[in-house]
């Protein structure tokens, strides 16, 4: 996050004209989709939107995952779409052979451990309808992200809001970080703080976090290490997510102390990245390492991290979709 959007500075400030225009303008496109000038597609299975208001990374793809898994094993068959930032823009399935040229990092993370039909595309209804087309059994489509996607109805809306740099300065973009202002939480179904706990909020809410403690060799997932093995010799921690800081710090409360290097989110690495970096190991995010498998010409580990809720988040949105009537 920007530091003028912490909190309120000269800049953010300055940017005040620019915040009323994104503010009337989002207000409008929400006004016509309410009030039918543009309609929603309806799809005639129940859609799951998990999404944030506010820009950057919350964690809301550990929380797609821990979904589908979740329906997945309760009998159902979940689909899952996904705008595939950084990747072609063409609406396409995401198979095993899939890039992230193509498809983005994110989407390849999310076939990689859920298994299950995954679409991208900038148009979330159409990818929902083919994922329903060409699979008939997928009875709940998951969106990851797209809470302002209001082309596409939804059935349950769950709002992801990290739990440490909360919302900024509360203010709309460019002045701020906020898609959306807070008052739109009010409206989903289900929160989930990322981190700490911030103030009450007015719908159902469940505090989350990221646990995973074994390491796995970028050349061959099937070897895994501890953080133990790794304190054996210098270690730098590369980072290409929204929040860099959020993985640093769990590698420190694993008892690494590695040096740290910051890239933007969804970097496209190459191996001057890695070339520069003179520490016999390097270690990574999963999302990173869907990116760099096939040039990183050091030794690298990779961290696979999964979402672990404090309440009956999970069971809650499986009650929603049991009473779901069509």
């Amino acid at each position: 996050m920007p530091r003028s959007w912490e909190r309120l500075s000269a800049l953010s400030l300055a940017l005040l004209p620019l915040t009323l225009v994104f503010l009337i303008l989002s207000a409008v496109r929400r006004l016509i989709f309410r009030i039918g000038i543009l309609n929603a597609t309806k799809i005639h299975v129940p859609v799951i939107v998990v999404g944030n208001i506010t820009v950057g990374g919350t964690g809301k793809t550990p929380i797609v995952v821990a979904i589908a898994n979740a329906l997945k094993d309760s009998g159902l068959a979940p689909g899952i779409i996904t705008r595939g930032y950084r990747g072609d823009g063409t609406n396409r399935e995401v198979v095993e052979t899939s890039t992230p040229s193509e498809v983005g990092d994110e989407p390849i993370l999310i076939f990689n451990k859920v298994k299950c039909p995954v679409w991208v595309g900038p148009n979330r209804s159409r990818s929902a309808q083919q994922i329903i087309k060409k699979y008939p059994n997928v009875n709940v489509i998951i969106s990851d992200d797209g809470l302002q996607h209001y082309a596409l109805k939804r059935d349950i809306e769950v709002v992801v809001i990290d739990g440490e740099r909360k919302f900024g300065n509360s203010l709309l973009l460019p002045s701020g970080p906020l898609r959306e202002s807070i008052s739109r939480i009010q409206t989903c179904d289900l929160a989930v703080i990322n981190g700490p706990q911030i103030h009450k909020l007015p719908i159902p809410t469940t505090n989350m976090r990221l646990i995973g403690s074994t390491f796995h060799k970028l050349s061959d997932p099937t070897i895994t290490c501890d953080a133990e093995d790794l304190l054996k010799t210098e270690v730098t921690a590369i980072a290409g997510i929204g929040n860099p800081e959020r993985f640093f710090q769990h590698l420190k409360s694993l008892g690494l102390r590695p040096k740290t290097i910051r890239f933007p989110d969804h970097h496209r690495y190459s191996v001057k990245d890695f070339n520069s970096i003179e520490n016999d190991i390097i270690i990574m995010t999963e999302k990173d390492a869907v990116k760099c498998k096939s040039y990183a010409p050091k030794e690298c580990w990779f961290l696979p991290v999964t979402a672990e809720f404090n309440g009956p988040f999970i069971q809650t949105i499986i009650e929603k979709l049991k009473n779901y009537h069509g």
